[in-house]
């Protein structure tokens, strides 16, 4: 845990080209520490998603089985790709779009365990398309014209709004979007900075607070069951590791599972590493954290990305998914 709260310190790290890899990096076994335990160096993003990572390692799912998380906070998955890559970080939690466009890329990722899946409730996921208090803006066609904030451009926040404005009869080419942190979006909207956000919980929570409204249900609107996102590593360190790769997968499944079970946890767990104030806490919309990914919601994604012009050629999920 003691490393855990110092990667919290660390605040928002971007990955860099500096490939440092684990401590003392090698195979199986190799990186252990005294004691046995192996320090697995994490690429991951402030919001809900990623909540059974940290309620597992307060849980001891992770050291039970020798292993020591050390998170680094990142915009978004397209940061955290390279600096898995790199060796920067073992492992790293990403968008499926993410993995998708590095697939179509032949970037070598390897996608090990599920990661966070959508509620499939319109108007009640932990993902949505936010207008401020008093928006004229009353459907996705709305957006034509507009702006809409994303964490990250030419991604999951693009591809699914747009499959929103399609929905609802509107052209998805006029949509304009603006890249920001999740955090920083309750206040864009706020002071009119943009005039929608694909945002998720916590900073969803907030913008209601403030009175804003959902205007569709973007991740739904993709599909009821959609992996959103997963948790990869390297081939090349999968192929290096594959005990460590084990053991994390084993160790996440668990913590997927136990999160599941357990919201009230989950709410608490979550103000440990993101800004939600604890006043907050029971409106905040949790997601689903199935076992396995959804093979079919991923295709779909797959499809609206070769739509939106993200892939050269199409990814190959049986390389990706595991």
């Amino acid at each position: 845990m003691r490393r855990l709260l110092i990667g919290l310190a660390a605040g928002t790290l971007f990955v860099t080209a500096t490939a440092c890899g684990s401590s003392g990096s090698g195979s199986d076994g190799g990186n252990a520490g005294s004691g046995g335990t192996t320090t697995l160096k994490l690429g991951v993003i402030p919001i809900i998603d990623v909540a059974p990572l940290y309620l597992g390692e307060k849980k001891g799912f992770y050291s039970e089985r020798g292993l020591e998380l050390e998170p680094t906070l990142a915009q978004g998955g397209a940061a955290i790709v390279p600096g898995v890559v790199s060796g920067q970080f073992d492992f790293g939690f990403s968008n499926m779009t993410s993995l998708l466009v590095a697939q179509s890329k032949n970037v070598p990722v390897k996608a090990v365990v599920n990661g966070v899946a959508s509620t499939g409730e319109a108007g009640a996921d932990f993902a949505e398309i936010a207008v401020p208090k008093g928006s004229p803006l009353k459907s996705a066609k709305d957006l034509e014209g507009k702006k809409v904030a994303a964490n990250t451009l030419g991604n999951i926040c693009d591809t699914s709004v747009n499959e929103s404005v399609r929905k609802d009869g509107g052209d998805p080419s006029k949509v304009e979007y603006v890249e920001m942190p999740f955090d920083q979006m309750p206040a864009a909207l706020s002071k009119g900075q943009v005039d929608a956000a694909c945002v998720v919980e916590p900073a969803l929570a907030t913008i209601k607070s403030q009175g804003g409204t959902v205007l569709a249900s973007n991740f739904v609107d993709v599909s009821p069951d959609l992996t959103v996102a997963m948790y990869f590593t390297s081939q090349q360190y999968a192929q290096k590791n594959p005990e460590l790769v084990k053991k994390f997968q084993e160790a996440t499944a668990e913590s997927l599972a136990y999160a599941d079970e357990h919201p009230e946890e989950v709410r608490e767990i979550i103000t440990s590493y993101t800004k939600i104030p604890e006043s907050l806490l029971e409106t905040v919309v949790l997601p689903r954290w199935p076992a396995e990914p959804d093979r079919a919601s991923i295709e779909r994604l797959a499809e609206l990305g070769q739509e939106d012009g993200l892939f050269e050629k199409a990814p190959d999920l049986d390389k990706l998914l595991p």
